[in-house]
């Protein structure tokens, strides 16, 4: 029997239904409500300090033969990929799969990346489905699929797979019996484990790329086609139901590795071939060749694909060359004049960073809402973390400013380089106990740890000092040597009220 659940509700429903034992992540756009679901079930879960870790920590279950899930937004994806690229040779226990939710059109991320490109990069399979029962599927088979190549598995998902509709027919595993870390994997050098894995392993990916039955084939004619994979698929579909019937139809499911004959054969029947895919031409750039069009020719734009782009693709399938790139997207243009919350307990603090003449490294909590106009505090934000390393790099010392969130995430290496090597740099951290802009998880007190790397560590209540108080000790401690660090204490208004 068949039911209707959200493309989140399935991806939960298919991994308790695979018996997992544990599952880890990091919050963010758009995966945070899957974990929460999750937390709410009787399994073991928890946010993780960071990707690595919550990797680390599945990958520890999967040793014992416990199945672990690993939920992570896209730009998690970079600091989980150490381990993930290693465990590929290393090989693993139980199965475990990695979900990362991928932000197409940059609704509520730092930048607009594709989390497919991982599994090129560590040999591991990639499955992008289209539609809840599709996400369904791809968790439960996934599992058996990470057990059989002894390696993680990764499923790429986006909000409006999330958030759609479909009906879904569950299967619950009869078996709770999974396998253990195989040690004979020691007796190969380092060498000869890459070398097992593409004489074992990875044939066996490729060989279920040839045969996966929900990479689905749907002929239509002999002069156009369009390969698809992910939430795209379903536009495609309307789209040649609505206005184009003539034209045939590949839907990818698992595109790592790609199932390239099935490709090939598909190009060679058709005369003209569009790719349709987000947010990069992850596919496209795999089989490009005469007749293959797609974001390369300037048929598809990088980023989101809409219905609307799928037609104008269409409606010029007979250039070779064509331009649907637009113009970059301004603030103004996105309609986006948000800085931070109106009675956020920091501005007291942004106005007097505002009056300095020193560079700022902000970070990507909710100081980067400080960077664009009017504000225009922070200078630089590249990552989760990154401002205390930034701010070691400048000549003079600045400001690093960063969320307690971001300093445990992986801040707090660079307070140790910081300090290991001298420099001088003012680190200014936002202690409000909680991760803001992910839904106000908590966040792990290290007071007591920060003190021990730097002992002359000021504690300031924003509540009880005001903005020419605080510029003075801005100016005092900008003005000694070495690292400063100032907690700055308050209690966001938006999560704690």
């Amino acid at each position: 029997m068949s039911n209707s659940y959200t493309g989140t509700e399935a991806l939960v429903l298919g991994a308790l239904d695979s018996k997992i034992s544990i599952a880890t992540g990091v919050p963010g756009y758009p995966i945070t409500k899957i974990m929460e679901q999750l937390m709410d079930s009787t399994i073991e879960s928890r946010w993780s300090v960071n990707e690595k870790v919550a990797l680390e920590a599945a990958l520890g279950a999967s040793t014992i033969g416990r199945r672990a899930v690993v939920i992570v937004k896209h730009v998690g994806m970079n600091i989980l990929a150490d381990p993930l690229i290693t465990s590929a040779t290393h090989t693993i226990g139980a199965g475990v799969v990695i979900i990362a939710g991928d932000d197409p059109g940059v609704k509520m991320s730092q930048n607009e990346q594709d989390s497919r490109y991982f599994g090129l990069l560590a040999e591991v399979p990639v499955f992008d489905p289209d539609t809840p029962d599709a996400a369904y599927e791809c968790m439960r088979l996934s599992y058996a699929l990470s057990e059989k190549v002894s390696t993680p598995v990764i499923i790429r998902i986006t909000d409006r797979l999330n958030t759609s509709n479909w009906d879904v027919k569950r299967t619950v595993s009869s078996s709770s019996d999974f396998p253990v870390f195989d040690r004979s994997i020691w007796s190969y050098s380092l060498k000869g484990k890459h070398q097992r894995f593409h004489l074992q392993s990875y044939p066996l990916m490729l060989e279920l790329s040839t045969t996966y039955k929900m990479n689905i084939l749907h002929k239509r004619s002999s002069t156009t086609g369009i390969i698809s994979s992910g939430y795209p698929s379903t536009l495609v579909e309307k789209v040649i139901s609505d206005r184009f019937r003539d034209v045939s139809h590949l839907s990818l499911t698992m595109i790592n590795p790609l199932p390239v004959e099935l490709i090939s054969s598909f190009i060679k029947q058709h005369s003209q071939v569009l790719i349709i895919e987000e947010t990069e031409p992850v596919i496209e750039q795999q089989v490009s060749c005469s007749g293959v069009l797609g974001k390369h020719t300037g048929h598809v734009g990088y980023g989101k694909v809409e219905t609307n782009d799928i037609i104008w693709a269409l409606e010029h399938i007979d250039q070779k060359k064509t331009n649907h790139m637009q113009s970059p997207e301004t603030l103004t243009g996105r309609g986006y004049s948000r800085g931070t919350c109106e009675d956020c307990p920091y501005h007291v603090l942004y106005s007097a960073l505002k009056k300095l003449s020193v560079p700022i490294a902000g970070d990507l909590g909710c100081s980067i809402r400080t960077a664009p106009p009017p504000m225009e505090i922070a200078d630089t934000a590249y990552s989760l973390g990154s401002s205390i390393a930034t701010a070691t790099g400048f000549d003079n010392k600045g400001v690093a400013l960063v969320g307690d969130f971001g300093l445990v995430h992986t801040g707090l290496q660079g307070l140790i380089e910081a300090v290991f090597h001298k420099k001088d740099v003012l680190v200014i951290v936002l202690l409000n106990s909680i991760s803001a802009l992910t839904g106000g998880q908590q966040v792990p007190d290290i007071t007591c740890l920060v003190q021990c790397l730097v002992p002359g560590t000021i504690i300031l209540d924003m509540e009880k000092i005001n903005e020419d108080e605080l510029f003075i000790v801005l100016l005092s401690e900008l003005d000694k040597k070495g690292v400063s660090v100032i907690l700055a204490r308050g209690q966001c208004t938006k999560h704690n009220s």
